[in-house]
């Protein structure tokens, strides 16, 4: 019996061909953009985990002197006084016009590393005192090992695919050349094994902190935020196509209620029907999982590489930028798209086992009444309440994308309602019996429209909140960028020794020469990043103040105070008047905040002369030149050829603004392809929902068009309606995709990134996005109208002759 049943089935998608293709386009769909963002997480997830793993980090305490470096005296104290620590020094280095990690380990005392174990082991082992005696051995992953080689006065390099594709491994003395940091060690790994009475730290370094291993904060946790926001505009793309998929289902079961009628007519169970109709539902899910895995996996590696440059760039995680076929991600995908396609089938199934024996057929009687638009609407209102509610009441970006969430669904639900009374009150204002039919047949096609018309909903709120987003964040950073790079020019020495002598050669030829000094220090919050300012005009003209007290520069730079960034602000909860712990003896009173737009850390700047006391060891490389736009070129070129500086090392304002806004650009790349991909998939819907809607329609057309309209009337009709409704939909999308962008800017990015940005409105964008909506709504009805315009008129008065 259960063949027969499944043949009976199986006939409907036999007849239906384009119903079975929607619905497999619609799982693919969703599960496609879907499983794209989940691959990009996993891939920049199991990257991290591998640098962690290749580079021991995480595993072991740790020391750390808050004010800098830690000497090499301090270093030789603790050793002997019994200490079983070992010695890193850690830094950026510029190869090649591209800025690499330089990592230097105690290669007698740190723990075997994998790079260093997989050398070892080769055919040709080095010999192990090559790595610890000059000129030393540089150990790198294959690509980068390629582009040192070709650099003049490198030690040899050795190839290791056991490292990050950006990170350079070698003994610490190697790397205090590299670094230019003779003697200085940046923290002192803490070997598990320790021998019984050492000394207590406080008793011979007080001024080192003890970091706990799980207090130490990883690149996981930096980029957790950026993988959430990821997350969620990957499961709004899978909703949005999941409408596919729950209209066609429901248009299916509408168009079968009549063979199913039959079937139990026939003695076969409901339970049965219900079982044999789910396992059907699961196995097209699972067909439609594996085609959106395909596009999924393509989608991802073509996102990628913009995604890998982003984290990089902003948090300097290791992501290499190449994409491995991982089996979580794979099961997390098929699993999405069968809970995905019985979520969306659950109300056709549930009305489907209650269905009646002695049932109407048909689309209408499977429909029901008007009061599903209420009740849709009222659950709609209190999902927008809940969401508002959670907003208000929590903090967190859970609790962020939670409101968010309650306030698209929700107005997603109310949608069909809204549309209902704005037709309703169309039709009663329309004049002549045409004009009031077109409103009239509107809102009796709208059950079967509303689903896509959510989706398109959606869509075009995600891309105007995000598009508001971006726009007012560029606009913002753009500002911004022209507060913060007011110098002329931007030197980078090679070393100290260099540095001093460019300062000295520039001061007579130029306005001002300002130092850029900073240095790392732990703070509660994550690393702390402490610059020291001299006096002068430009910071008083320019600096991006949020807040600040009264007297802000003159406290500061006469080290009575401290201003810090508005990350470190929210995430500390220190505004002006609140005081900052820099070290265990410098404590200042905050006397400002200042937008720091990209910069997921913490910062601080203080006097010259305290940065001086608090971190004497500060590097004195870089410099910020103010000298008349008109003698940059010049100027820069004069120090290149005075100081045999690469080109990389001096940059103009505008060179570095432009690679600013590029690197800006592309931070946005995978959010506005999302954007793209979702407000595609929304128009599809459309298409769908018009296609498979086609044959319910000739019962409404054929008597209009036997009272004189003709078919080419009527199919003006048709391109008319769907304009119509698209256009009423992106008409309510508008508020909706404002709530959006005030959420995204007031919360989601100051929970997730530490700042708030003021919003601004893009009517041109607006409309050029409601010009392509209603293009899309026109082509999505071509095709039902084209059918129309060719339909025989022995199809239309057939009508008439059968029982419908």
């Amino acid at each position: 019996m259960n063949r027969a049943i499944i043949q009976a089935l199986m006939s409907h998608w036999l007849r239906h061909r384009l119903q079975l293709v929607t619905l497999l386009i619609g799982i693919a769909l969703a599960t496609g953009l879907w499983s794209a963002v989940q691959a990009i997480n996993a891939e920049a997830r199991a990257s991290y985990q591998r640098a962690n793993d290749q580079l021991a980090l995480g595993l072991f305490d740790e020391l750390r002197d808050p004010s800098g470096p830690i000497s090499l005296e301090r270093y030789v104290v603790l050793r002997r006084a019994g200490w079983q620590v070992a010695a890193v020094l850690d830094g950026p280095m510029r190869v090649a016009g591209n800025t690499v990690q330089v990592m230097g380990v105690d290669m007698v005392a740190y723990p075997p590393l994998p790079a260093v174990t997989q050398i070892e082991q080769s055919e040709t082992p080095p010999d192990p005192a090559a790595m610890l005696t000059a000129p030393g051995r540089l150990i790198a992953a294959p690509e980068l090992a390629r582009v040192l080689q070709e650099q003049d006065g490198l030690p040899p390099v050795l190839l290791s695919n056991s490292l990050p594709p950006d990170l350079i491994l070698t003994d610490i003395g190697v790397a205090e050349n590299l670094l230019d940091k003779p003697g200085q060690i940046s923290r002192l790994m803490v070997l598990p094994t320790q021998p019984r009475g050492v000394p207590p730290l406080s008793d011979i370094a007080p001024e080192l902190e003890l970091i706990q291993a799980s207090d130490q904060l990883d690149t996981t946790q930096l980029t957790d935020s950026f993988h959430l926001n990821l997350t969620a505009f990957g499961l709004l793309s899978f909703a949005v196509g999941l409408f596919i998929v729950h209209g066609t289902v429901g248009l299916a079961f509408a168009q079968r209620r009549a063979m199913i009628r039959t079937l139990r007519a026939l003695g076969v169970s409901m339970r049965r029907l219900v079982w044999i109709v789910t396992i059907e539902l699961a196995v097209l899910a699972l067909i439609g999982g594996v085609l959106g895995l395909v596009l999924g996996f393509l989608l991802a590696g073509v996102l990628l590489p913009d995604v890998a440059a982003t984290l990089r760039g902003l948090y300097g995680a290791p992501v290499d930028g190449q994409l491995s076929l991982q089996p979580q991600w794979i099961l997390a995908g098929l699993a999405m798209a069968l809970g995905g396609t019985l979520l969306a089938s659950g109300h056709a199934l549930v009305r489907l086992s209650r269905m009646p024996l002695l049932s109407g057929a048909g689309l209408q009687a499977w429909r029901g009444s008007g009061k599903g638009q209420r009740s849709s609407g009222l659950v709609g209102i209190a999902l927008i309440a809940s969401g508002l509610g959670i907003g208000f009441v929590f903090e967190g970006l859970v609790a962020g994308f939670a409101m968010v969430g309650g306030i698209l669904t929700g107005a997603a639900l109310v949608l069909p309602y809204l549309l209902s009374l704005a037709l309703s009150a169309f039709q009663k204002r329309a004049q002549g019996p045409v004009a009031q039919w077109i409103w009239a047949d509107m809102r009796a096609q709208l059950p079967g429209l509303s689903l896509a018309l959510m989706a398109l909903l959606l869509a075009l709120a995600a891309n105007i909140g995000v598009g508001t987003m971006v726009s007012s964040f560029r606009l913002t950073f753009v500002g911004w960028l022209d507060q913060r790079l007011t110098s002329e020019l931007y030197v980078t020495a090679t070393d100290n020794q260099q540095g001093l002598k460019v300062a000295q050669w520039l001061k007579p030829q130029v306005d001002a020469v300002l130092p850029i000094r900073s240095v790392e220090l732990a703070h509660e919050t994550g690393p702390l990043f402490l610059y020291g300012i001299v006096d002068h005009q430009t910071y008083r003209d320019h600096w991006p103040l949020i807040t600040s007290s009264n007297g802000v520069w003159d406290r500061v730079l006469a080290g009575e105070a401290v201003l810090i960034n508005e990350q470190l602000a929210r995430r500390s909860s220190l505004w002006p008047g609140d005081n900052l712990t820099l070290s265990p003896g410098h404590i200042l009173p905050v006397a400002g905040v200042y937008s720091d737009y990209g910069n997921p850390t913490g910062q601080a700047i203080v006097s010259m002369s305290q940065l001086d006391q608090i971190a004497p060891g500060a590097d004195t490389r870089r410099f910020g030149i103010r000298i008349a736009p008109e003698r940059a070129t010049e100027m820069a070129q004069a120090l290149r050829d005075q100081f045999g500086l690469p080109r990389q090392s001096v940059v103009q304002q505008a060179a570095m603004k432009a690679q600013s806004l590029a690197i800006f650009d592309k931070t946005f790349v995978v959010t506005s392809a999302l954007n793209v991909l979702t407000l595609g998939v929304a128009g599809f819907a459309i298409l769908t929902s018009l296609l498979t809607l086609w044959t319910q329609r000739l019962p409404q057309i054929a008597p209009v068009w036997a009272l004189g309209l003709t078919r080419a009337q009527l199919a003006r009709l048709e391109l008319l309606r769907s304009v119509l409704l698209a256009a009423l939909t992106a008409a309510l999308a508008l508020p909706l995709g404002l709530v959006l962008a005030w959420a995204l800017l007031a919360v989601i990015n100051v929970q997730a990134f530490g700042w708030r940005l003021p919003m601004f409105l893009f009517p041109a964008d607006w409309a050029y996005l409601f010009l392509l909506t209603l293009l899309a709504a026109f082509v999505a009805a071509a095709l039902p109208a084209l059918r129309l315009l060719r339909l025989p008129p022995a199809d239309l008065l057939r009508v008439f002759a059968n029982e419908r």
